[in-house]
């Protein structure tokens, strides 16, 4: 998991593409929780083949409305790629996985928007990711053309205003509309297959989450806590002490403060039966 650790413990900077690690990279290096024996080269020559039929398909590099209706034409159209269909599939955690997106042709807006931005950077093309609460799109900027566009329905071009209905924005609020770095998109990321591995119960692999998420943001006190109880769940009583004792130490005031030293006095008792 290298790319994907490089990525975590930087420092958050959007646009920034000289920050250590590759999205595509760290996106495969994620997926390795889903599917632990994943190579990333097939998926990586994929998105080089994505890339090299792309620009096939181009009229003119520097037209960026051009690359804006191909990129649409090709990935929607001609190949298919597109958002689930059935509400389940938010819980399948395959959703969230590059290889499976561009083996089945279908994910997670972000997954989908991952995949485009990086057939876009091969391509040398100004492609950007746009984490609206709710939904994420991407934006094609240029300096001469700008646009949104949302990978997960169909990839059309859309406007400022739909970007905002899509984010359940009652009004325009220019913030929503900021471009986010790779960091960002990965934290992301890990925090929907966590969701998804927490709906599903699947403690191992939303815990392996989890770390990484506190890995990306170790000042985030709750996380502690919420890993303590996935320890308790797989019966980690040394390691579940240690993270609520964590989250008692950054958070000497919590509401819940003696709800969690309950849990630490059960957990003190457990381990002196084994002593």
């Amino acid at each position: 998991m290298n790319h994907l650790r490089q990525i975590l413990e930087g420092d958050v900077v959007p646009e920034d593409r000289a920050t250590p690690g590759r999205l595509d990279r760290a996106a495969l290096d994620l997926a390795t929780i889903q599917f632990p024996d994943l190579q990333p080269e097939p998926y990586l020559n994929k998105l080089n083949e994505l890339a090299s039929g792309l620009g096939d398909r181009l009229r003119n590099f520097n037209d960026g409305r051009d690359f804006v209706e191909t990129a649409q034409r090709f990935l929607s159209g001609e190949l298919g790629y597109r958002g689930y269909e059935k509400d389940q599939d938010h819980f399948d955690p395959r959703n969230s996985c590059l290889n499976h997106v561009l083996e089945h042709r279908t994910g997670l807006p972000i997954t989908l928007s991952v995949m485009y931005m990086e057939i876009a950077r091969r391509l040398h093309m100004p492609v950007f990711g746009i984490g609206l609460p709710n939904h994420f799109v991407i934006q094609f900027d240029d300096g001469n053309y700008a646009t949104f566009m949302d990978p997960f329905h169909n990839g059309r071009a859309i406007t400022a205003q739909e970007c905002f209905a899509l984010a359940g924005a009652r009004v325009a609020d220019p913030s929503l509309l900021q471009r986010v770095g790779k960091k960002q998109i990965v934290m992301r990321m890990l925090q929907n297959m966590h969701v998804v591995y927490r709906h599903n119960r699947d403690f191992e692999r939303a815990l392996a989450t989890l770390d990484l998420m506190i890995s990306g943001a170790p000042e985030t006190a709750l996380w502690y806590k919420h890993r303590g109880a996935f320890n308790v769940e797989l019966k980690r009583w040394p390691a579940a002490r240690r993270d609520f004792e964590k989250y008692l130490a950054m958070e000497p005031q919590a509401e819940d403060r003696e709800e969690v030293l309950k849990q630490l006095q059960a957990i003190q008792r457990l381990l002196a039966r084994y002593n």
